[in-house]
């Protein structure tokens, strides 16, 4: 790759209505990500954000069909060719959306493999919180990418809330969560490190501990 080809970063967007809080949330991650990244390095950063609710029909048609429209294949090949992932889902029924889930079907799941993603989610109540780690990081651990450690989910009383003694507010979330797959994108650790395996590496410390979970499945 190029000095000069741009970092790449796409937010994949279910939100559903319009305006939507999970579009915001995936435009205020994605604007984190991108001004860490111009902050750390000197290559330009293009962030492209993929609205599923456009695509409904086409997903729904590649389903059945097996053949994906032009705008369904674009989005594809976005994600699948994304230097960073940003990915939002409103919490239905405690769990992901059904849009949510039929585009990421979609997706060879080896066509993801050691991608950075940071996995966000929106709801109105903070009880659904959870889905974060029971429904969206296994999932994105099977496609094997690699999931930052801070996820954010935001109800409906977080927007606009600061936070307190206890709690980060929204925004801190979403800056920590963008500086996290800044880091990664560039290739070093959350801590900004650069990674290099040393002679005591085994062969596992090359491989994110989510693939190796995927890996462990059964067919």
């Amino acid at each position: 790759m190029f000095a000069t080809t741009p970092l790449r970063i796409v937010a994949v967007s279910a939100g559903l209505s319009q305006p939507s809080s999970t579009r915001l949330l995936a435009d205020r991650l994605a604007t984190a990500a991108r001004e860490r990244l111009a902050a750390d390095q000197d290559r330009n950063v293009d962030v492209h954000v993929i609205e599923l609710r456009d695509l409904a029909v086409d997903i729904a048609n590649h389903l059945v069909s097996g053949f994906p429209p032009a705008a369904l294949r674009e989005a594809i090949d976005a994600v699948t060719e994304a230097d960073g992932l940003i990915a939002v889902t409103p919490v239905f029924t405690a769990s992901y959306s059904g849009l949510f889930k039929s585009f990421f079907d979609l997706i060879d799941h080896t066509a993801l493999t050691g991608k950075p993603v940071v996995i966000a989610a929106t709801g109105g109540t903070a009880r659904h919180s959870l889905v974060l780690e029971h429904a969206l990081r296994p999932l994105f651990a099977y496609l094997r990418a690699v999931t930052v450690p801070t996820s954010v989910y935001a109800a409906s009383e977080d927007w606009g809330a600061s936070g307190d003694e206890y709690t980060e507010g929204l925004p801190s979330r979403i800056r920590r969560a963008g500086g996290e797959l800044a880091s990664a994108v560039l290739g070093r650790t959350v801590s900004g490190a650069s990674r290099t395996p040393g002679l005591d590496d085994g062969e596992d410390a090359l491989v994110p501990f989510e693939q190796q979970l995927a890996d462990l499945r059964l067919d």
